[in-house]
């Protein structure tokens, strides 16, 4: 079985950004970005990953991948 694990970790490494930073460039709040960051198989809302991906200057794809179980 397949599921989608999120990438958010590596590409707040990558840019080089501070999660607080990227809560306020992106409107996401802190706390959402800090569970998206620790919990790689949260689901969250579509509107969030448009939000985080705009504000670090890649796609909505470039946040998750497909991994088998």
């Amino acid at each position: 079985m397949e599921k989608i694990r999120l990438r958010v970790r590596e590409v707040i490494i990558q840019k080089n950004i501070t999660q607080s930073k990227l809560s306020r460039v992106a409107d996401v709040p802190l706390n959402t970005i800090q569970v998206l960051y620790h919990n790689p198989y949260h689901d969250p809302k579509l509107s969030t990953l448009y939000r985080l991906a705009k504000a670090l200057g890649v796609t909505v794809g470039d946040l998750y991948e497909v991994v088998d179980e």
